[in-house]
């Protein structure tokens, strides 16, 4: 007896003990007493043998897998271009492990300060003023359509529009001024360029995760006298961690990447770096591939970090 019966993504044949058609008699039970036959005298039905089906399609595709991995590793390996010398001699160098550590610092301050001001604008689009709706959605669709590089570079040249920036009441009289070159050098540049690009992003990835909260959770807050700050912070924002952490861990593994960008203003990241490294000892693949194991290195960790804060805001999930 042949039937076919599926279990998951895979189907199994289940064939009758003897692999051939069941007889269409059942033999008499035995003198030992252990037949065929059950209590009520009914015929006991054959038993029943699992085979898996084959997936030969599957073993033809891991094969040529297998076969294309063990190419690119020998080309890794047998072609003496890459220098690996050369590359584990700068991948712990002072300078490179000093540029990963500024590469880190940026990426930090464009998320924490991109993610405040993203959540703001966020909760601003979800206003029901319409001036604050309104500029919210201004300030997200102008540094979402304005390309990285040139919004570091406006940071950077502020000082050609404004060489002093005065501190004091709005269209009233100014109680200090100071120099846009003293004020925003470099780095604070790049941190702020960084950041409010970021924030534009993040604006929407917070204000997605607060819409997939239903709505009757604010209700049932409400109902309760809960305060609506409380609401937001106790009730609602946790729920929407669940959307919002997928994507907010994308952008932060695609900022650590970006940061790269920051090259142009001659900071010491690591892609200008490794640029100094290769232009003055002519190493060029050898430190480009220090700059990429480097950067594998801390998108993995991130990687890993955003699987587990996922798993914990996951919990109690049906």
């Amino acid at each position: 007896m042949r039937a076919h019966r599926r279990y998951g993504w895979d189907r199994v044949l289940l064939v009758s003990g003897s692999g051939s058609a069941a007889p269409a008699r059942t033999a008499a039970p035995q003198a030992n007493g252990t037949g065929t036959r059950r209590e009520n005298g009914e015929p006991e039905s054959p038993a029943l043998k699992v085979i898996t089906t084959r997936h030969p399609g599957r073993w033809v595709a891991a094969a040529a897998i297998a076969v294309l991995l063990a190419m690119v590793a020998s080309a890794l390996i047998t072609n003496p271009a890459w220098e690996w010398e050369v590359v584990g001699e700068f991948l712990f160098a002072p300078s490179v492990l000093r540029a990963v550590v500024f590469t880190l610092e940026l990426t930090a301050l464009g998320i924490v300060f991109g993610f405040l001001l993203g959540t703001v604008l966020a909760l601003m689009r979800l206003s029901k003023n319409p001036l604050l709706s309104s500029a919210a959605w201004g300030y997200i669709a102008l540094f979402r359509s304005i390309p990285l590089i040139l919004q570091l570079l406006f940071w950077y040249n502020l000082a050609l529009l404004y060489p002093r920036l005065s501190f004091g009441v709005p269209f009233g009289p100014a109680f200090f001024d100071i120099g846009t070159m003293d004020l925003i050098g470099p780095v604070t540049a790049a941190a702020l360029g960084l950041a409010l690009h970021q924030a534009a992003y993040a604006a929407e990835i917070v204000r997605a995760g607060l819409l997939s909260v239903d709505h009757g959770q604010r209700e049932a807050a409400a109902a309760l006298g809960i305060p609506r700050t409380r609401q937001l912070l106790r009730i609602v924002l946790p729920q929407a961690m669940r959307s919002i952490v997928p994507t907010a861990g994308n952008e932060i593994i695609g900022l650590v990447k970006g940061t790269s960008v920051v090259y142009i203003m001659a900071l010491p990241e690591l892609f200008y770096q490794v640029q100094v490294i290769y232009n003055r000892n002519g190493r060029v693949m050898a430190l480009l591939l220090v700059a990429t194991i480097w950067y594998l290195i801390m998108t993995s960790v991130m990687s890993v970090a955003q699987h587990y804060i996922e798993r914990h805001y996951a919990k109690g999930r049906a």
